[in-house]
């Protein structure tokens, strides 16, 4: 296993002092760079591990907060704080420019070679940024297929590969349908994964507190998606190597 190092990162964001955790790989060079979005419960150890998991194969990986270094783990607060804000692209932006400058100003981060990838509400947010002009790499998203403001995502310049669940009931195919058809309408290099059998959240390991109907970890699944991701990664930030 590759030596890492690990700290936290605070900066301002949605009115909030978030607590973002950033994991860095072995050396003293610049190293590409990947964001990483986690599920509308907000930053977890899932993400966290995620973030090191990242660092370990040699991106700089920045973990980024939702809500102000808080877990909503009752469902009624989070849906409470992530419909609105997921009905605001410029408030999801903001969020996502804020941990994209964090990343960013970190001394190893190539700035050349970002991509952002993200679950759920995070996923939402990383298309925002794609949607906004951001210079991306990849964008990623699972669990996150949110359609945006009309004409916007030609603004995307760079593949997105999105993942969902076909039993997901929060993602259902018209939904699919609607984000797979903005994408394409807008020329977007995209590709759509639908994972057999799989609900919502399927790559997030099982909780210990209430979560909303429809979601549950599909053990097979979530290593495929994580594959993927990685693959996504692979092809388009380390190819130039």
């Amino acid at each position: 296993m590759t030596t890492i190092t690990t700290r936290t990162v605070e900066y301002l964001a949605d009115g909030l002092t978030m607590i973002g955790h950033l994991a860095l790989p072995a050396g003293a060079y610049r190293r590409p760079a990947v964001l990483l979005g986690p599920e509308g419960t907000g930053l977890s150890d899932v993400e966290r591990r995620r973030a090191d998991a990242l660092a370990e194969l040699g991106y700089v990986a920045l973990a980024f907060d939702l809500h102000g270094g808080r877990y909503l783990d009752d469902p009624e607060e989070m849906l409470a704080r992530c419909l609105p804000l997921l009905a605001d692209p410029d408030r999801m932006r903001d969020i996502g420019h804020a941990a994209l400058d964090t990343l960013r100003a970190e001394p190893r981060t190539d700035p050349d070679r970002i991509a952002a990838v993200g679950y759920g509400t995070g996923g939402a947010i990383a298309l925002e940024l794609g949607r906004a002009g951001v210079g991306l790499r990849a964008i990623g998203t699972v669990n996150g297929l949110i359609t945006g403001r009309p004409g916007e995502a030609a603004r995307i310049r760079c593949p997105v590969w999105a993942g969902v669940g076909s039993e997901d009931p929060i993602m259902p195919p018209a939904q699919r349908e609607a984000f797979t058809a903005e994408m394409q309408a807008a020329g977007v290099d995209w590709r759509l994964v639908v994972y057999g059998g799989a609900l919502h959240a399927f790559h997030h390991p099982p909780v210990d507190h209430t979560t909303l109907p429809g979601v549950g970890h599909h053990p097979r699944h979530a290593q495929r998606a994580w594959h993927d991701v990685v693959g996504l990664l692979s092809e388009c930030l380390t190819s130039a190597e």
